[in-house]
């Protein structure tokens, strides 16, 4: 067997210790709350790909140190080095309670416990990138450290959040992303920052689910508003079906839509597509 601290050993980055899988589920898997099970693997292709086919009961949580197929919305990948990020998926079942029409706010919410969960235990300021981006300031530059997916499956909905924790500079996978490390966080434990994230996500999901999913009646469509980077800036939105929206980003709607107002006077919501925000003009 391999020392743990022998070249080429999977441990022996001493920067990036492995989760311990039992002291999280001891401290997240309790009676009466909403983690039923929390399980850690080394690898695979997808968190979200997994749980989905996994036909798991509400709670359940899936992490892993590395993802080889990790993937964002539009179909992009994710990936990053073993143990730099926290790669996990929930899933979720939030009806009878809560309307079909109300699920598109899950991304939204997890958005919204991820970058409170982060200022509080990580000390950094994360802001929200409409729809699910989560961005931190790294040198002057708002840079993507995170992104979130939300999948159908059957009845209930799996929840990805991808987070870069520890990555360095000449790891970055594109000139745009960020990650905690690089943006001065205090706290690089991944321990200690998932159990932050998975609490923050029950907090706020039970509040959502104890007023029918409405987002105005448990103040997440206000926090969000409030923590969302887009608003207040011009913004172009990249539509499917390959056409362009500019205009500037003036609320999130009780749908969870972004409404634009353009150069014509009117105000259009947009419920998909790609989101770039624009320079200001000179």
């Amino acid at each position: 067997m391999t020392p743990p601290d022998a070249p080429g050993s999977r441990w022996s980055d001493l920067d990036r210790p492995p989760l311990n899988a039992a002291a999280l589920r001891r401290a997240l898997v309790r009676p009466g709350g909403l983690w039923t099970s929390l399980d850690v693997v080394q690898r695979t292709g997808s968190t979200n790909t997994d749980l989905v086919a996994s036909g798991g009961t509400e709670g359940a949580v899936l992490v892993a140190e590395e993802q080889s197929a990790g993937r964002g919305r539009l179909d992009r990948t994710w990936t990053a080095p073993a143990r730099s990020g926290l790669f996990f998926s929930v899933l979720l079942t939030p009806g009878p309670a809560v309307p079909v029409a109300r699920w598109g706010w899950l991304p939204l919410l997890a958005g919204v416990a991820t970058a409170t969960a982060l200022s509080r235990a990580a000390g950094v300021d994360t802001a929200l990138k409409w729809p699910n981006d989560l961005l931190v300031t790294v040198d002057g530059t708002e840079r993507k450290t995170g992104g979130i997916l939300a999948e159908r499956a059957g009845d209930s909905v799996v929840v990805g959040i991808g987070l870069n924790v520890t990555l360095r500079a000449d790891e970055l996978p594109v000139p745009g992303a960020g990650s905690l490390a690089l943006a001065g966080a205090q706290v690089l434990d991944r321990d200690p920052l998932l159990r932050a994230v998975l609490r923050s996500v029950e907090d706020w999901y039970g509040q959502w689910r104890a007023v029918d999913g409405d987002p105005a009646a448990c103040g997440l469509q206000d926090t969000y508003a409030a923590g969302c980077a887009t608003l207040g800036r011009t913004v172009r939105a990249e539509l499917p079906g390959g056409r362009a929206l500019v205009g500037e980003a003036v609320a999130v709607d009780g749908d969870g839509r972004l409404v634009l107002a353009t150069a014509e006077g009117v105000q259009e919501p947009v419920g998909a597509g790609d989101i770039v925000h624009l320079r200001p003009a000179e």
